[in-house]
């Protein structure tokens, strides 16, 4: 069972102190939080800077409900929120008189517990230099508001919450900035916030450096009973220029995924397997040709061996890339279509789509109910039959 965590409410400007249950921020006129103001370390809340729409909160690493109330509005503007790492958690929503959401948000930091006496190991995820500092491995909460929309006031409090755990690379991970985006950091906006997601996946990720640079262990040391962990690799993993993380589709990575399921489940909880998209490649005739199609297999194979659920996403990718077509697919797509294997915010989401009906499809008896935690609003997705970039951008 889960404690409640317990942690600082600083509703004045004085140091954070820990203990209390929850923290309240007040934007209005006489508010704790009134005119914006920046962050302050010792403070322990305010906005980040050169960003007056994002708002961040120190606190203990967890699961936190996030009610916020917004601004009375009869002017039918709209929101959008996202949280650490631009992770979509509403969507678009129309603010009105009295307009109030809750959101679950996880919050992790890089540190391990201490290991015992001569004991192998280590006590910090080995992050990359460009995650140093960043919102994902923080010890803060943030908020970022999108639209002509600010927030009246935010109740933040720890929750218990069963899990969802991604482990994966750059298609699955909380891309940093825009127009890269992934369909992890979709995921969210399509579950109630009776789960959370915990994004532990990163950018050029392997199963193996997945786990020498700790990250499992990170992902293991918070996993419970009843969680869910969709493990997603491959676009790395078959680079065999890269012989330290090589894993060949037939042998070694078949065995590393054996290990992963094996880890979540001696813990209570639910692996689930992802076939990773395909890259971008047309032929002539206008076809993708497949490049991860023997690890796609793989997977596959492990999936129905092990008796997991799989979420079979590689031949989503190709069927919504050959619908877009040569010409509009590159809109799904980074840094101006260049970029043949990481997505922007239009192709993410519809990627995020995919994986939600893939799950809604998956066989019922090794999901763990997990479909029954998604949106009412999730609504339905045929990459067949996609609509336009402009349709679906969030």
């Amino acid at each position: 069972m889960r404690g409640l965590a317990t942690f600082a409410a600083c509703v004045c400007a004085c140091p954070v102190a820990l203990g209390a249950p929850a923290l309240d921020f007040d934007f209005t006129a006489d508010g704790n939080a009134a005119g914006h103001p920046a962050y302050d370390s010792e403070r322990g809340f305010g906005f980040e800077p050169g960003r007056a729409n994002r708002f961040s909160v120190r606190v203990p690493e967890g699961n936190y409900a996030v009610t916020l109330r917004f601004t009375d509005s009869r002017k039918h503007k709209r929101v959008s929120v996202l949280a650490e790492q631009r992770r979509l958690m509403l969507e678009n929503i129309p603010v009105g008189p009295a307009t109030e959401r809750t959101i679950a948000v996880n919050v992790r930091v890089p540190q391990l517990a201490a290991l015992p006496a001569n004991a192998t190991g280590g006590t910090k995820v080995a992050l990359k230099s460009r995650e140093i500092g960043s919102f994902t491995w923080d010890d803060k909460l943030t908020l970022e508001f999108q639209g002509d929309v600010t927030p009246r006031s935010v109740h933040i409090e720890p929750v218990e919450l069963p899990t969802l755990y991604l482990a994966g690379d750059s298609t699955v991970t909380d891309q940093a900035e825009t127009p890269w985006a992934s369909w992890g950091q979709m995921l969210p906006r399509f579950f109630r916030p009776d789960i959370v997601v915990a994004n532990h996946a990163e950018s050029g990720e392997t199963l193996k450096s997945f786990v020498t640079e700790l990250r499992l262990d990170k992902l293991l040391s918070t996993l419970e009973r009843g969680d869910w962990v969709m493990i997603q690799f491959g676009h790395n993993d078959q680079k065999s220029q890269w012989p330290q993380t090589y894993a060949e589709a037939a042998t070694t990575y078949r065995s590393w995924l054996r290990t992963y399921i094996a880890e979540v489940r001696r813990r209570g909880a639910t692996p689930l397997l992802v076939t990773s998209p395909e890259r971008r490649n047309f032929d002539a005739a206008g076809r993708i040709e497949p490049t991860l199609s023997e690890y796609a297999e793989a997977v596959r194979a492990v999936a129905k061996e092990e008796s997991v659920a799989l979420i079979d996403l590689n031949p989503l990718s190709v069927r919504f890339y050959e619908a877009l077509g040569p010409d509009v697919s590159p809109r799904a797509f980074a840094d101006e279509g260049r970029d043949r294997t990481h997505h922007n915010e239009y192709g993410a989401y519809a990627l995020a789509r995919m994986v939600v009906e893939a799950l809604r499809s998956a066989d019922p008896r090794f999901t763990s109910g997990l479909e029954t935690h998604l949106a009412a609003d999730a609504g339905r997705f045929d990459a067949s039959h996609p609509p336009l970039p402009v349709a679906t951008t969030p």
